[in-house]
């Protein structure tokens, strides 16, 4: 396994020898086979450039949820979509910046009283435990991983609602199953340092997958009879909104990354660069879903549901499966580290034992993701009551806590540029930013967010076997049957909402019905 650390004077497998923080020399290899193999490893393993770290921000920031940003802008509408995907991604980019300042700071005085990161990953808890004290780290800690458990259930859940517009003979739930088991293969990859080719395949795959949206919409054109009547229900367009403050808020694993680099210092900019691409990707593929499909998207929340199947779709979903094991490691990985440094296992050099002690962590994981599988709805609602606070108001408030003395702000490590104000101006964007969230994204968000969740229970249930899935072909004059809660006979999907226009939230069913019920009609938002 490659040594985790960047400060003071480490071998890695590379044959290179760090001195310092991010300064390495290489040191000449005594077999040549030894020297091959070492590059090779390097090339494709063993990274910590800032084009890695760029590869791993791009890639972990868009994944499964650029096939639900179109089902936003139908919330949302055209115009709101596009200025909150910008809005948000100016945001977290800032976040970002703050989350690296803070790593900075934590790491340069902790390497000033001589400690040894040779075998440790920082994590975003023990920043905050360093700089602001226990209380601090329990609550980042907390938030952290409890974003990181549901970003890892939704990839889980993005798996399988993505597979069956392949193979439908085996239902969503049972392609869960599936992919739960191969995800938990994540456990064999040690650290950030070893994600160098994945990282760069996943962001080519969702480079495809979002251009194939766009010309794929943009050739079938607009539907018959098209509406766009987004925004119509403050339920609705909160709920939006929230799904594209989770979109901008994927660096939860900052630390992780940046402590993955030769040297962190050179992060500042990577996570504004990487969104700026991912906005190439988010806005041209949403924008042309929407304008072809329209409201029909308030009822399919993937994306790929309402396009005809054809190779180049199939490509589109076999990439992304792909794409979201990565990401399932991305968000796992961090919940690896705090697991293995819990049980005293974090600093153990054999790789089986570690994989064997991380399977745990999968298990939960694995179960949440059967019980909720609601594909879109779960994207808001972690949005709102997780990511607001992990990603957007615990580092602005933490920023502006570590700096408030005079003595702080002259001893840092990295004061803020003239360009945003130095300090004065770095105050204020912090508190807008704390209030926005605060009231915007939790507030607001979370109302909407969670009261579309908790309709998805009540109208479909846990553990449903088949959500969002198309109703089966009815025999020759055969009825269709009534939807639970005496709404009439149904067939289109539904999820408290079609064509725009909200029903009330039916009450639930015994699970037994539910259960008959789906094997017909497991379809919805």
């Amino acid at each position: 396994m490659a040594s985790e650390a960047n400060g003071g004077v480490v071998a890695n497998e590379k044959g290179a020898e760090a001195v310092g923080v991010g300064r390495y020399v290489e040191v000449e290899q005594d077999q040549d086979s030894n020297t091959v193999k070492s590059r090779l490893s390097g090339l494709l393993w063993h990274g910590g450039s800032a084009y890695d770290a760029w590869f791993s921000c791009a890639s972990n920031q868009v994944a499964q949820v650029l096939l639900t940003l179109p089902y936003s802008f139908s919330q949302l509408g055209m115009l709101s979509g596009i200025v909150f995907q910008l809005f948000y991604g100016l945001m977290g980019s800032w976040t970002a910046y703050l989350i690296s300042i803070l790593y900075v700071e934590y790491r340069t005085r902790k390497e000033r009283e001589k400690a040894d990161f040779r075998n440790h990953v920082i994590q975003w808890f023990e920043v905050l435990d360093g700089l602001l004290g226990r209380h601090w780290r329990n609550v980042g800690l907390a938030f952290n991983c409890t974003f990181l458990l549901f970003g890892s259930v939704i990839q889980l859940i993005a798996c399988a609602s993505n597979i069956y517009y392949i193979n439908d003979k085996l239902d969503k739930r049972t392609w869960t199953y599936i992919f739960g088991a191969c995800c938990a293969t994540t456990v064999f990859i040690p650290s950030f340092h070893n994600y160098r080719i994945w990282s760069f395949l996943g962001l080519v795959m969702t480079t495809y997958t979002a251009w194939y949206l766009a010309v794929a919409s943009l050739i079938h054109g607009q539907v018959d009879g098209v509406k766009h009547s987004g925004p119509t229900k403050m339920v609705l367009y909160f709920t939006g909104a929230t799904n594209i403050l989770y979109t901008f808020g994927g660096h939860a694993v900052t630390v992780e990354i940046m402590h993955a680099m030769w040297r962190p210092q050179k992060f500042k900019a990577i996570y504004l660069m990487a969104t700026l691409y991912v906005l190439t990707l988010t806005l041209p593929s949403a924008a042309s879903v929407y304008w072809a499909f329209g409201d029909q998207l308030l009822t399919h929340s993937n994306a790929l549901a309402l396009l005809p199947r054809t190779p180049f779709r199939d490509a589109a979903v076999v990439l992304m499966l792909v794409h979201q094991f990565i990401t399932f490691g991305f968000a796992c990985t961090p919940l690896y580290f705090v697991w293995e440094k819990l049980i005293g296992l974090h600093d153990c050099r054999s790789l089986c034992k570690r994989a064997a002690a991380r399977l745990p962590v999968v298990v939960p994981i694995w179960f949440l993701a059967i019980i909720f599988p609601f594909f879109g709805p779960i994207n808001s609602a972690v949005g709102s009551l997780l990511v607001s606070f992990t990603v957007y108001i615990i580092p602005a408030l933490a920023h502006m806590i570590t700096f408030r003395s005079a003595t702080a702000r002259e001893n840092a490590v990295e004061p803020p540029p003239r360009l945003v104000g130095r300090w004065t101006g770095t105050y204020m964007i912090n508190a807008f930013v704390v209030a926005w969230v605060l009231v915007v994204g939790f507030g607001f968000g979370g109302w909407a967010s969670m009261t579309n969740f908790v309709r998805q229970i009540d109208t479909f249930g846990l553990f449903t076997e088949c959500y969002q899935c198309p109703a089966p072909p009815l025999p020759p004059g055969a009825a269709p049957l009534p939807f639970p809660g005496g709404l009439g006979n149904i067939t289109m999907p539904f999820n408290g909402t079609a064509g725009g226009a909200e029903f009330p939230p039916a009450p639930a069913p015994s699970p037994a019905h539910f259960f008959r019920h789906h094997r017909h009609h497991g379809h919805g938002l």
